[in-house]
């Protein structure tokens, strides 16, 4: 039965559940219609595989909890609970890790053989085909990107991608697995429903026309955008001569969004390179958007070998420097009015479409963080809020090394 929550812990803003540490949005109204649409179309893919998508909002576990004791109670239960498994991609930091464990206390309430699989996912290459110590969280893995790279080039391998299913079937109808998510297989909430104000919906659904592109969530539009990127327009040739652009649809792939959502698999567009290779050419260009992939797989298990460290002042590196927070100066940095225009133009970009360039983001960061002494973590804070394509291990482990 595959489940779906909107946390009210990370979208919207309930009651000022869902802010950060620093009091942002979790979830900008921007990245939570993202993910509404990539929703909606997960939705459409599983039903027609015969499937469904049961979409609740609450806590996993307050979720799971419900779900669990209504067909406990049910006299139609056709299998027992003790038999139940939930599985969920594994993660590796704190907040992700904390709601696992929440979701695997509420099950062993229910029945101590009951237990969460968690399954390794979101990189190109796998966990367990790296060329370190996987049993030990990476601890003889370099720290540095140059190393990890020849290594993990050298001796590992990028599976291909799992196939799609052809039949997925839920509980039969008259069931009571199937009666407990009846109805949830046909909601889908509002951006109201998620706690956002009129006004931060009126920003989501506002198309800046100085926007790179339109961005919508979903495997739909991801897949669509790999086809249109690698062989309708026939890009990936040139993509190493003008991935430090800025301005327009086309100087980079602009894959992240989807790729950050699970939309999009890197290991499919890690295929879809080889295949341009096969058929149209092979150089620097088509190497090097698998390249920046492994940096993202690098974010990722770098995060696993240091934890939470990578939220820390000093850093993995524990360094004592001395942070400035003075407020003007990083008001103006988030508004884009600090009067330097290539800073302002790149948050004011940011601010009005959830994009910004890879070659901006490194600006903006190093000028917050060398130029302004500002406290690196606010930068991340923010961005972590602002982002369509953020993800944990991205957007923290590349804030923590800009300084």
């Amino acid at each position: 039965m595959p489940v779906f929550c909107f946390d009210a812990r990370i979208f919207g803003d309930h009651q000022h559940q869902a802010l950060t540490d620093f009091g942002s949005l979790k979830c900008g109204p921007k990245r939570a219609k993202f993910v509404l649409e990539s929703v909606a179309d997960l939705r459409q893919q599983l039903q027609s595989v015969g499937s469904g998508l049961a979409v609740f909002c609450g806590s996993p576990d307050q979720v799971f909890d419900k779900l669990l004791s209504d067909i406990e109670a049910s006299s139609l239960a056709s299998a027992s609970i003790h038999d139940c498994h939930i599985v969920c991609q594994e993660e590796v930091l704190q907040e992700e890790i904390n709601a696992v464990q929440r979701v695997r206390s509420v099950l062993k309430r229910h029945s101590p053989k009951a237990n969460v699989d968690e399954v390794w996912g979101s990189t190109m290459y796998d966990l367990k085909d790296l060329p370190f110590d996987t049993a030990n969280s990476l601890a003889d893995m370099p720290n540095t990107f140059t190393p990890f790279r020849n290594k993990v080039e050298k001796a590992s391998h990028i599976a291909q991608p799992l196939p799609r299913p052809n039949k997925l079937p839920l509980p039969v109808q008259e069931s009571a697995e199937y009666k407990a998510i009846a109805a949830a297989l046909a909601f889908m909430p509002s951006m109201k429903d998620l706690g956002y104000t009129d006004e931060q919906i009126g920003d989501a659904n506002t198309l800046d026309p100085r926007g790179v592109m339109d961005f919508r969530g979903g495997e739909t539009a991801g897949l669509a955008r790999v086809k249109d990127y690698i062989w309708t327009k026939d890009l990936l040739k040139v993509y190493f001569d003008t991935r430090n652009g800025m301005i327009g649809g086309d100087y980079s792939s602009k894959f992240s969004p989807w790729l950050a959502h699970g939309c999009i698999s890197p290991r499919h567009v890690a295929q879809e390179c080889r295949k341009y290779e096969e058929q149209v050419v092979a150089n620097k260009s088509t190497y090097w958007l698998v390249f920046e992939m492994l940096w993202r797989d690098y974010c990722k298990f770098f995060c696993l070998k240091h934890g939470n460290a990578v939220f820390l002042p000093g850093g993995t590196v524990g360094t004592e420097k001395k942070w400035s927070t003075f407020e003007k100066n990083f008001l103006a940095w988030k508004g884009g009015r600090t009067g330097y225009p290539l800073v302002d133009a790149n948050m004011r970009e940011m601010a009005a479409t959830g994009f910004m360039s890879n070659r901006g983001r490194q600006n903006v960061c190093s000028f917050l963080a060398i130029d302004l002494n500002h406290d690196w973590r606010l930068g991340g804070d923010w961005f972590e809020s602002q982002l369509l394509d953020y993800d944990v291990y991205s957007n923290w482990f590349v804030r923590c090394s800009t300084w």
